[in-house]
């Protein structure tokens, strides 16, 4: 199966990103990715992506990355709403583990008066 992702290139503290299509389970810094199908800067918000090779690529049968997928929506070549990739924080995620697992919310101490 095939991956659409990002490779980040560029200097410490100046990243730049390649889109490529890498097989899924390969490292994408090994440099055994098939193609660059676009550029990403997102210190001067510049990106361009060859649309046709990356259409091509998804009729393959290629995945994108969550990230790659909402740049590609951002662009306009795919439709669909936007995954969320940022990280949730620890306290929250463990809270709603347990009350999953609980089945009921945890009550908060009562302040003294």
């Amino acid at each position: 199966m095939l991956r659409i992702r990002l490779l980040r290139i560029g200097k410490k503290n100046r990243p730049q990103f390649r889109l490529v299509a890498v097989p899924r389970r390969s490292a994408s810094k090994t440099g055994r990715f098939f193609e660059v199908l676009g550029f990403y800067d997102p210190i001067k918000h510049t990106r361009d992506f060859r649309q046709e090779r990356i259409k091509h690529w998804l009729s393959v049968g290629a995945q994108p990355s969550d990230t790659a997928r909402n740049m590609l929506i951002s662009a306009g070549i795919l439709e669909g709403k936007k995954v969320a990739v940022h990280k949730k924080a620890k306290k929250a995620e463990q809270a709603r583990a347990a009350e999953q697992k609980t089945g009921q919310k945890k009550e908060e101490p009562k302040p003294l008066t």
